[in-house]
């Protein structure tokens, strides 16, 4: 019979089981080839091939049953909020239950976890943690505030129009009842200081991180996503907000850069404006110092609202 020369798609082009090589009619002869690596027990990739985290963990996921991709390589294949250090991982973490051998495969984070059947999830072939497990699992490393902003994206109400759902993922309930599950977890007592912070609301990191910096300033909490006109689905809203101070909030990220969207910001701000609101803007500048100045700005637009409206009450005092 004549030598296979050559691996099949889609072999040749990301990494493969040694039971996919089989069912593709591919010898084990032909996987000792120099242009064949074999990285671990049953897996395999070709010589050049470039590293694609979501390639390399459906084939991880395919050769280890009964374990699933979770930690960080799974919120970055969910595109989950990750803080900057850890946005790029190239990283691949498994997890097993106890009833199976710890992982002990080159190259791959192991974990040996207690989860419920409800955890993990098959998503597009790949085996996974569901979003709010792979929060829990990340409480351990992630600084509280970065743990707040992932959790916050979990609960926050989606965009029908622009996301294709509107339900979130989770809720308040739903994670507290999680965390219940695993009182013994790692990052357990973390997890919970960050759900007594998350908030239903905030649409970006961000949006997140300035409320935590207004809070650990000492000034009262800000509403979230408060339209001028209440009750008025085509009100403008704003980020963040002190209704009864008129003070407007607003968070302009990268996607505020465009043209169309710089006059509709405009036209929200004038708006408020309008109305007798005072309008704070911040940017990436102002999340690059953590907010600090950004809440400086806040503090002096609290004061001088309640010299202007000495009739406000029910807010904490501005020191």
């Amino acid at each position: 019979m004549r030598k296979q020369n050559y691996l099949p798609q889609p072999l040749a082009t990301a990494p493969f089981t040694f039971g996919s090589a089989l069912a593709a009619g591919v010898s084990l002869t032909r996987l000792r080839r120099k242009d064949v690596v074999n990285v671990g027990r049953g897996l395999y990739r070709p010589t050049n091939w470039d590293f694609e985290l979501e390639d390399a963990a459906r084939a991880l996921s395919a050769a280890s049953p009964g374990a699933w991709i979770s930690h960080v390589t799974a919120a970055r294949l969910r595109c989950q909020l990750l803080p900057p250090w850890l946005a790029d991982s190239t990283e691949l973490h498994l997890s097993k239950p106890r009833s199976l051998p710890s992982v002990r495969r080159k190259g791959v984070v192991g974990h040996t976890v207690l989860t419920m059947d409800d955890e993990s999830e098959l998503v597009d072939g790949i085996r996974m943690s569901t979003r709010s497990r792979t929060w829990l699992d990340l409480a351990r490393i992630l600084p509280l505030h970065d743990l707040v902003s992932m959790g916050d994206e979990l609960i926050r109400i989606p965009r029908l129009d622009f996301e294709g759902r509107s339900q979130p993922h989770d809720t308040i309930a739903g994670l507290r009842a999680l965390v219940g599950r695993h009182p013994n977890l790692q990052g357990i007592v973390r997890a919970r200081e960050a759900l007594d912070l998350m908030r239903v609301g905030a649409d970006s990191a961000p949006e997140s991180l300035l409320r935590l910096a207004i809070g650990s300033a000492g000034l009262s909490e800000p509403e979230l996503q408060v339209p001028l006109r209440t009750g008025d689905p085509r009100s403008p809203s704003a980020d963040l907000a002190y209704r009864h101070r008129r003070l407007a909030i607003q968070y302009d990220g990268g996607h505020h850069l465009g043209e169309a969207q710089i006059l509709s910001d405009r036209r929200r701000n004038r708006a408020f404006e309008s109305a007798g609101w005072t309008v704070l803007v911040f940017d990436k500048s102002d999340l690059a110092d953590d907010f600090a100045g950004a809440v400086v700005k806040i503090k002096r637009a609290l004061r001088t609202g309640w010299i202007d409206h000495p009739q406000a009450s029910g807010f904490a005092s501005i020191d």
